[in-house]
């Protein structure tokens, strides 16, 4: 018989933390927490008393075990346990949040799989987020309990795969606002789990405890509750017999303060008769216990074994060959009994408390405890566990034609304990590549590294060929670069020139897309080396990564700026600039028409990409016709997510040509259907900067916020550069520089300086100066920006080099009708919201030179140009009244009057008033608009803010001096002057320092906008 404890004894410290962690996801507060500590200590007995106490209070338990096999672990196995554990009964969750996530879990969960699983595989981090979406919906579904939230156990991570500690990883660094408790448990002597929870707990992204032995006085209370729960105990009320002094003292000397071998040394003293219940009930002492009593848990384990029938001890022996988890239709297979005798068997392990169900999974069972399968094994010589595995793996093979899932490496390893291992090397490497299209690259980096060190030199460069493309895949670079060179140029093991030639290409490709261009130059001139040998021709690959290379500057040692052009100024390095995007266009254009010609629509995909953004110099129509011919290949040769990329960029171009939001959202629906988290992004953050820019602001933040905190999450660099500098913009769209300087100085801690993005910060700089009526300020940025752009490659086209630009140097008396020509000449021109303010600077020149009739046609055709988009042909008009009523033509009244409406309602103080002294200077009748009592603070009210004091208060905020804000407001230094006496009075501030720090607090993280 086995006798168990059916309390917990000596953790009261642990479960004091895991109380605390379920009382923080009651309140929406996730945490993650790991217990550590050698086998049988009691990891597994404290993770089914939380597992307890969340569902009785009102929390959904997912549970998944990672358990060692005869080969590697498989990708996801605990994860996909867990959730199954959960969804086989009430199925998964039907949240239309989780819609774009289902592909990404498809390999995961079997359910999800009709949703089709994405053409190519799905990264390791966005199957991350994924299973961090599912795990809020499934405690979201629980709202209507009173602690709503889930609680996800992970047993065994000692043993868990790649994939699964990865996503451990990212669960730990994003719970803290989830109602979501992840309890890891795992060995002391863990490897890469242990190095894992422990840097997890030291940068305080979970809790890490590790269980000591029980004490002699905890194990003599596990004793007396374990025999207390005896069927023969007395009548309730009665006190439990106590535990014989002899006993106590043997438990505490033989067990060493574990748990199980304190439950498993009792059992075999009932068992062997030497501690038995007397007629009066108490406990007694029958025998030698130094004689009788199995001295360790492997002796308790073998000698309950030995009680079975030599066929049940056959079954135990093989199913621990298998692993602590097996399946009976593999057992049985292998074992060759019959139902009847299979089931006998099964159940006289059982009956000897050795074996078990697992859990709601049919056919399958395991060990009570991973020590009672060590166990077994440990009394198998080496010839019987190779026969064993010889024949376990024979029988899964004829089990699982194909070996899908885990039985490829459980196979494998199978070989290798037999004494197989070319057999096994063969098997690893199936695994990898099955792991490597299920996109769960780590582990497939694993299987094969285990293939190659089993093959001989001469033997394993096919292996080390597939391993190559795996590393590349998972962006381990380093790896792949120092690996590619081990493999044998020439004689027996090297591979043949056209496929080395393809490997060394697809390197360069790899390396170009990371921005490690000295290493992309030296592949791409070992591919082009190795193209030359076979004599076909131009080779794509190399002329795509080559064309990359050009735009990146590079000279032949591929170093940035070593094309030559680095230091040059001026026209010199415009000359530069526009000779290597000419290279560039040449090499993309032979590499899309020469990989078409020879069936490479991957790599034609790329060319037309990189043509498209240098199409751009020479018209939008023609960058268009190049993202169409890659979007045809793409469908043709069913290229999804290069399919949706391409739409995702014809959808940006139809935005800059016309406005229209249409085709990038037709493009966001598409990554949604697909599961392509990255390219779903990427849509919403366009959607967003789109949205910024036809003043729908609260759509924008909606869809900025929607993706700013996913983007950091999946670690998508440019993306998420791309979303701070949206909600930048949306923040200097609304005159908010303090929000607008927050975003920008996140977008440099993501080495935004490095970024060829930097034109959109530059651009929102000099919008926000406008709204401050800053115009010089506007104008140097804008300067900046045209500097930077001088010297990269042009990625964007509406950061106002070809509109805003041209009208503040009109303006300001800076350019003239030549240099406006030459500007408007450029296609970029063209673009409506880069149109508006050329026509409205074309105005300015026209009307300087006495052309009344064609300044006013221009300002019509900006009006034009400009209606989607409400805040810009608002700013150009402000601007153009005033010149137009300095130059006498138009009608600077009503251009100035509708200005005035639009920021005044839109809490723009600085332009507003500007319009104001406008239709002043232009003896207009002006409707006051000064700000009413109820636009002030409640705080600020009480204290007895009048409404032009709360104008020179917000005008306090980016620490401003009496004049200029006296210019903003169109008033005297002098009133100023007073006003900030008052301020300073009602505010009990002690000196102006201080009063500006207090309207930086008292106006909150909205600024004054």
């Amino acid at each position: 018989m086995l006798v168990t404890s059916p309390v917990v004894v000596g953790r009261a410290e642990q479960l004091g933390l895991l109380d605390a962690g379920l009382a923080a996801v009651g309140a929406g507060r996730g945490r993650a927490v790991f217990l550590l500590g050698e086998a049988g200590i009691g990891k597994s007995r404290l993770a089914g008393e939380c597992a307890y106490r969340a569902v009785t209070g009102g929390l959904a338990v997912l549970r998944g075990r990672s358990g060692p096999g005869a080969g590697a672990a498989a990708p996801f196995r605990p994860i996909a346990e867990a959730l199954l554990s959960l969804f086989r009964v009430s199925g998964p969750p039907r949240a239309p949040e989780l819609v774009p996530y289902r592909s990404a879990l498809a390999g995961i969960l079997p359910e999800w799989r009709a949703g089709g699983t994405p053409a190519e595989p799905t990264s390791l981090i966005e199957t991350a987020e994924a299973v961090l979406r599912v795990l809020l919906a499934v405690a979201r579904d629980r709202e209507s309990h009173p602690r709503p939230g889930c609680l996800l156990i992970l047993e065994d991570l000692h043993d868990a795969d790649a994939e699964t500690l990865a996503v451990v990883e990212y669960l730990c660094g994003n719970l803290a606002d989830l109602p979501v408790f992840l309890l890891g448990t795992l060995r002391s002597e863990a490897g890469a789990a242990g190095t894992l929870v422990r840097e997890a707990a030291r940068s305080r992204c979970a809790d890490l405890t590790e269980l000591l032995p029980l004490s002699a006085e905890q194990v003599t209370a596990m004793a007396g509750a374990a025999l207390a729960a005896d069927a023969a105990r007395p009548l309730p009320g009665a006190d439990p017999p106590p535990l014989p002094g002899p006993v106590a003292e043997r438990l505490a000397r033989d067990a060493e303060g574990n748990p199980f071998v304190v439950e498993e040394l009792l059992s075999g003293m009932i068992t062997a008769g030497v501690l038995r219940r007397s007629p009066a009930g108490d406990w007694e002492v029958c025998g030698d216990l130094g004689i009788d009593v199995p001295r360790t848990v492997v002796h308790s384990v073998i000698r309950r074994a030995d009680r079975l029938s030599p066929a049940g001890r056959t079954l135990l022996d093989t199913a621990a060959v298998l692993g602590r988890r097996f399946p009976l239709s593999v057992l049985q297979r292998i074992t060759g009994l019959g139902d009847r005798d299979l089931l006998v068997h099964l159940r006289a392990g059982i009956d000897a408390q050795l074996i078990s169900s697992s859990g709601p999974v049919a056919d399958w069972y395991e060990f009570r405890h991973a020590l009672t399968a060590e166990a077994l094994l440990s009394g198998l010589l080496p010839t019987e566990r190779a026969a064993l595995a010889r024949r376990a793996a024979d029988a899964i093979e004829q089990a699982y034609p194909g070996l899908p899932g885990e039985w490829c490496p459980r196979v494998a390893g199978l070989r290798l304990t037999a004494g197989d291992p070319a057999a096994a090397a063969r098997r690893y490497a199936e695994a990898g590549e099955a792991a490597r299209r299920e996109g769960a690259v780590d582990s497939a980096v694993s299987f094969l590294e285990r293939a190659q060190e089993l093959l001989s030199a001469t033997e394993r460069a096919p292996v080390v060929e597939q391993l190559l493309y795996t590393l590349m895949e998972s962006g381990r670079l380093d790896r792949a670069l120092a690996l590619v060179d081990t493999l044998p140029v020439t004689g027996p093991g090297a591979l043949d020139t056209a496929r080395a030639a393809a490997l060394r290409a697809r390197l360069a490709w790899a390396t170009v897309t990371a921005a490690r261009y000295a290493d992309a130059a030296a592949q791409a001139h070992h591919a082009r080396r190795l193209f030359a040998r076979l004599g076909d021709g131009p080779a794509p690959a190399v002329d795509v990564v080559e064309a990359h290379l050009a735009l990146a500057d590079t000279g032949p040692s591929g170093e940035p700026g070593a094309g030559g052009a680095g230091t040059d100024t001026g026209a010199a390095a415009t000359e530069a600039g526009a000779d290597r995007a000419d290279r560039a266009e040449r090499l993309a254009r032979r590499a899309a028409e020469e990989a078409e010609r020879t069936g490479l629509p991957e790599v034609a995909c790329q060319a037309w990409q990189l043509l498209a953004m240098l199409e751009r110099r020479h018209g939008f129509d023609r960058a268009d016709a190049c993202l169409e011919r890659g979007l045809a290949l793409a469908t043709e040769h069913g290229l999804t997510t290069l399919q949706i990329d391409a739409l995702l960029r014809l959808g940006s171009n139809d935005f800059m040509r016309g406005g229209s939001s249409a085709l990038l959202e037709r493009a966001h629906r598409a990554a949604v259907d697909h599961g392509a988290l990255v390219l779903m992004h990427n849509a919403e953050a366009s959607l967003a900067m789109q949205a910024v820019l036809t003043g729908r602001y609260t759509a924008a933040r909606e869809l900025a916020d929607r993706c700013v905190l996913a983007t950091a999450r999946l670690r998508n660099t440019d993306n998420h550069q791309f979303v701070l500098l949206t909600r930048a913009t949306l923040a200097a769209h609304r005159g908010n520089r303090r929000e607008m300087e927050r975003e920008l100085a996140e977008f440099r801690r993501w080495d935004g300086d490095t970024s060829l993005q930097l034109p959109v910060l530059f651009g929102s700089r000099a919008v926000c100066a406008l709204l401050e009526e800053d115009h010089e300020q506007a104008l140097r940025e804008l300067d900046q920006s045209l500097v930077w752009e001088k010297r990269h490659p042009s990625v964007f086209y509406l950061n106002g080099r070809y509109g805003l630009r041209p009208l503040l140097r009109a303006l300001t008396g800076r350019a003239d009708p030549a240099e406006h020509a030459a500007v408007a000449a450029h296609p970029a021109a063209a673009l409506p919201w880069n149109r508006q303010f050329e026509r409205f600077a074309l105005a300015v020149h026209e009307g300087r030179a006495g052309h009344a009739l064609r300044a006013g046609g221009a300002v019509e055709q900006a009006v034009r140009a400009g209606g989607p988009f409400p805040m810009g042909r608002r700013i150009g008009l402000r601007l153009v009244a005033q010149a137009a009523l300095a130059d006498g033509w138009g009608d600077p009244v009503a251009w100035a009057r509708e200005a005035e409406e639009y920021f005044h309602e839109a809490s723009v103080p600085a332009v507003a008033g500007a319009c104001r002294e406008l239709l002043r200077r232009a003896g207009a009748t002006v409707r006051q608009r000064r700000r009413g009592a109820s636009g002030i603070p409640a705080a600020l009210r009480r204290i007895g803010l009048t409404p032009r004091e709360y104008e020179v208060f917000l005008l306090l905020v980016p620490r401003l001096g009496n004049k200029d804000i006296a210019e903003r407001l169109y008033i005297s230094a002098r009133t100023v002057e007073k006003h900030v006496a008052s301020l300073l009075a009602k505010t009990g501030s002690p000196h102006r320092s201080a009063l500006c720090d207090y309207a930086a607090e008292a106006t909150g993280p909205a600024g004054p906008g």
